[in-house]
């Protein structure tokens, strides 16, 4: 902003063409050039030096703190989740299973999947019905093997199971068991990371997908979920 002062000549000239201009006016004719100018330096003042120092320490600090969001941002984005290969205990359902870590039994919830209930049925394309929940399991049980498993693990979920991505073997080998449980027609996708084995499960007919059936997620809303429901043994 440039100060009152430095822009008297120019506010004078401005002044002088719209009082010839507006002459008959009576604003601009009763009201003398001094005063105006007077009243515009009044309105309009320089910031002093102290307070344009306040203004730059604090703009200094605003930007300090968006970079330090910045990195942080970055770094909960780029750093990957915790890696570990951990030795299968138990096959609970098309979704979740047990593993040994650090001394004790884990159990964990595959990301980004929701298998078919351990007690759910679905339809078939005759319209026959068939124990959707407990081929989900069985296929399970078939994917991951006598393991070990390469989980990635993430947070906890309100049943207090660990919320992991699984894979048979460390990358760049081994099979995304979530991704395998989807493509087969065990799972429903749950986000957007296995849309294209849901996709492909959905044109094929597999699983799930060959009649009719209840999304897991509806399912457990119309089904009060058991105390046992982490515990159901082997079918």
């Amino acid at each position: 902003m440039t100060c009152p002062g430095r822009q008297h000549a120019g506010r004078a000239d401005m002044i002088h063409f719209g009082h010839g201009l507006f002459s008959s006016s009576t604003f601009y004719s009763g009201l003398p050039i001094r005063r105006l100018l007077a009243h515009s330096g009044a309105m309009i003042r320089c910031p002093s030096p102290l307070s344009r120092m306040r203004w730059r320490r604090r703009l200094r600090s605003l930007a300090a703190l968006l970079v330090l969001a910045v990195f942080a941002l970055a770094a909960w984005s780029w750093f990957p989740a915790p890696v570990a290969t951990l030795p299968l205990v138990h096959i609970i359902d098309g979704d979740s299973l047990t593993v040994r870590h650090d001394g004790a039994t884990l159990t964990i919830r595959l990301t980004d999947i929701d298998a078919a209930e351990y007690l759910q049925d679905c339809g078939r394309a005759d319209a026959t019905r068939w124990p959707c929940g407990r081929e989900a399991r069985a296929m399970l049980v078939k994917i991951a093997g006598d393991g070990p498993l390469t989980c990635e693990i993430a947070a906890k979920d309100r049943y207090d199971r660990t919320l992991a991505a699984c894979r048979t073997r460390p990358l760049p080998g081994g099979i995304d068991i979530g991704a395998e449980m989807v493509r087969l027609g065990g799972a429903v996708a749950t986000g957007d990371a296995y849309r294209i084995e849901e996709a492909e499960a959905r044109a094929k007919r597999r699983g799930i997908w060959q009649g009719d059936f209840v999304r897991p997620a509806d399912w457990r809303a119309a089904h009060e979920r058991p105390a046992t429901a982490l515990t159901w043994p082997d079918a």
